[in-house]
């Protein structure tokens, strides 16, 4: 039921400490208040304590001797410009106080303006984050740390940028696995004198938003594909794919994921309903929390659902044009908004992901299965007389879901990518009304086992039509089975463009196909069914992948092979397809490589055969990823006994590494040469070439001349050490065709006596 209360969000700790503090306020900014805290009061703060520090009163400040911050420039313009977030209506600058929105992973900067010359050696400045009702460090919600002159990757921290006068530049840093959501910011200038501390605290009156990161390669829900990015984030409106599979039609929709309060309402949705904040930095939580929010069944969503005609009370599912309407007269209720179907649901689901960060798409599929006992078939049982005697599941015409992008840890390697999520409420998942995130890649290859609900999904794409019939004992039997029917035309917008983009096989290999058939029945013996409708006489030949990628240098053959091995006393048949595909280190497929397929394969019996793949260089050189990963994927079936075998491998090619000639010593401040070198393993030359050398100063960049085909790369490199004992220098070669050559080499830098 919707909620009673009507409140419109939770109270901000900002809220909470300018109403305590009162009168205790010394300064007021124009973005800000500035408090001042005694000994305990910062003793206290620095504790997991649900009650906000008490400020004292303030003396009267010493312009000379007090530093306080006067004013912070949250740099909006430039930093949403920087982050792509710039178009969200809360950032503009018709707004009377616009707010800073950027993504976790990346960089932002910010201007101090101090009551004097901010000084390093005197001044010690702290930069404290806070999210949530109760912010604490135990949660993460609550980080702290020094503004200092380190950047440390991947973590929070603050570095001088530049100073002028009273300004200071600081560069902001936080890490790609941030929880998303709006942090407070507060900056506490620390003076000491004897025992006695005093803390001037400056609170930011406007949180930070910080979203999901798709830029960022640390990011799960990176995306290498800058076309791709600018629909599934950027594009504000789309299609939604509808009819039947005699005629598809579509008809226009407005994410409208900048618009007014959407993203409020974002944050507002996994604020309100119960998400812990230590899962608000995993975007398979987060997914799975939208798919359950967005409908209204058990968790005071958005969207009521209504299939009955009867539309009194809410607006009919088919007058809707886009989300923002409907996000809109939400959040000034708090309360369900009607009707929606669901197009409706998946359009908001597009929104709400979309503002939070993550490429996101509406995805129909025709011929939509809904199977309601885990049978993983749709069954339709006749009695004596040829009339349907019961009917629980049920084909759509069409029914729309959604895909985010994401990696997948949690998963086997090769199963990140799109995943599907769905927030029409058709079945209950772990008791609430939500499904996925599933991977599209797992229904391909039917591994139902894979968190979430892949049995539902499996079932609504590729799903046999089983035909029942009963006897007059009331006992059941198989009477034929429809293969082809269920899961068609699934479809999504074309980047640029209006058009449908068909992407069945993604979900499903070609319908009727060896493999396709051998997903069915991999995916049918672990379903929860009345009986194997795809009884398997013998499991009697074996399958067994061979591949030597270990030994395999980038620039060689890549070769890959099934072994099959026939152990019945008779004959078999055998029919598949190898696939190779380029992988991101994330378990993310990429780029298809070779599609091998094998009809018919005889196997006398006791005899052995071999599938043989041979993939050149020229076929994956221009596709692989960092880190050089392949996946392999194979399905076969047995003509004769329905023996079906699907596996996934993942390899990794070899690289050369650098060779490196450098001195044991060396003297901060003075310069010394080191020579590194390789040879180029491709038949091509490599362009755009650059070797990068840290570890002993400020990261640096030397740019090279082209590398030829088989050729010798030799480079020597001035360096300059600023750091003092005993390091590692690290280098790294890349290229437009081969990145991450890389060395490391120790070397004891002594201080200079200069």
């Amino acid at each position: 039921m919707p909620r009673q209360d009507g409140r419109h969000g939770p109270t901000s700790s900002l809220n909470r400490h300018s109403h305590q503090a009162g009168s205790d306020r010394s300064t007021t900014s124009r973005n800000g208040n500035v408090y001042v805290y005694g000994q305990d009061d910062v003793n206290n703060d620095n504790a997991d304590s649900t009650a906000p520090p008490k400020p004292t009163p303030p003396p009267k400040p010493d312009p000379v001797k007090v530093l306080t911050v006067r004013h912070v420039d949250l740099k909006v313009p430039a930093n949403t410009k920087a982050h792509r977030t710039d178009e969200y209506d809360i950032c503009g600058s018709h707004q009377e106080r616009p707010k800073l929105v950027v993504r976790r992973g990346q960089p932002f900067n910010i201007e101090l303006d101090f009551s004097k010359p901010y000084d390093s050696k005197t001044d010690d400045l702290r930069i404290v984050f806070e999210a949530g009702d109760n912010p604490t460090p135990t949660k993460g919600t609550k980080v702290q740390f020094i503004l200092s002159d380190v950047d440390k990757p991947k973590e929070w921290g603050a570095k001088i940028l530049g100073q002028q006068g009273n300004s200071l530049s600081v560069t902001m840093f936080t890490p790609p696995t941030c929880y998303v959501g709006k942090w407070n910011l507060r900056l506490d200038v620390v003076k000491k004198n004897n025992n006695d501390m005093k803390v001037y605290r400056y609170e930011h009156k406007d949180p930070i938003y910080i979203l999901f990161n798709p830029w960022c390669r640390d990011d799960m829900v990176f995306m290498d594909d800058e076309n791709l990015l600018q629909e599934y984030v950027l594009n504000e409106s789309g299609r939604i794919f509808m009819g039947h599979v005699d005629e598809l039609t579509s008809k226009p929709w407005n994410f409208g994921q900048f618009e007014s309060c959407v993203l409020d309402v974002a944050m507002y949705l996994l604020d309100s309903n119960d998400i812990q904040w230590p899962v608000r930095g995993n975007p398979i939580n987060v997914i799975r929390k939208i798919s359950a929010v967005v409908n209204s069944q058990d968790d005071y969503g958005v969207l009521v659902g209504n299939w009955s005609e009867d539309y009194s009370g809410g607006q009919p599912p088919l007058s809707w044009t886009g989300s923002v309407a409907i996000l809109e007269s939400y959040w000034d209720s708090k309360r369900p908004v009607g009707y929606g179907q669901c197009w409706v649901y998946s359009g908001l689901c597009t929104t709400i992901a979309r503002a939070l960060g993550f490429p996101a798409r509406s995805v129909t599929n025709y011929a939509s299965a809904h199977d309601t006992d885990g049978s993983i078939t749709i069954d339709r049982v006749f009695d004596e007389t040829g009339e349907v005697e019961y009917m629980s599941d049920s084909v759509w015409n069409f029914h729309l879901w959604n895909e985010a992008w994401m990696a997948r840890p949690d998963l086997p390697a090769g199963f990140g990518g799109w995943q599907v999520f769905d927030a029409t409420p058709q079945e209950a998942s772990d008791g609430t009304y939500c499904c996925g995130p599933t991977s599209v890649a797992a229904i391909k290859q039917g591994e139902v086992t894979l968190p979430y609900d892949a049995p539902f999904v499996f079932a609504e794409v590729n799903s046999d039509i089983v035909n029942w019939t009963t006897d007059a004992t009331g006992a059941l039997s198989v009477e034929s089975k429809d293969t082809n029917l269920v899961g068609q035309f699934i479809s999504t917008k074309m980047p640029n463009s209006d058009d449908r983009n068909d992407i069945t096989l993604r979900y499903k290999p070609e319908e009727g196909s060896a493999e396709e058939r051998a997903a069915v029945r991999k995916a049918n013996q672990l379903a929860s069914t009345k009986e194997n409708v795809y009884n398997i006489s013998a499991k009697d030949v074996d399958f067994k992948v061979v591949q030597d990628a270990a030994n395999t240098w980038v620039g060689e053959d890549f070769k890959v092979s099934l072994k099959l091995t026939n152990k019945s006393d008779a004959e078999r048949t055998v029919s598949g397809r190898l696939v190779v595909k380029t992988m991101f280190y994330t378990g993310v497929l990429a780029d298809k490589i070779v599609s091998f397929p094998f009809e018919n394969k005889v196997l006398q019996k006791g005899k052995d055969d071999i599938v043989p793949v041979i993939v050149k260089p020229q076929d994956y050189l221009e596709k692989l990823k960092d880190c050089c990963m392949l996946d392999v994927s194979v399905w076969a079936s047995v003509k004769e006994t329905n023996q079906c075998f699907v596996t996934k491998r993942e390899c990794r090619l070899k690289k050369p590494h650098l060779s490196v000639k450098a001195p044991e010593e060396a003297t901060k401040n003075k310069e010394f040469k080191v020579e590194v070198s390789f040879t180029n393993p491709l038949d091509t030359t490599l362009t755009g070439c650059a070797v990068t050398v840290d570890g002993l100063a400020k990261s640096l960049r030397f740019p090279q001349g082209n590398v030829a085909a088989k050729g010798a790369f030799v480079a020597t490199l001035p360096i300059t050490p600023t750091k003092v004992g005993y390091k590692e220098m690290i280098f790294i070669f890349s290229s437009k065709q081969l990145e991450d050559i890389n060395a490391s080499k120790k070397i004891y830098v002594l201080t200079s006596n200069v």
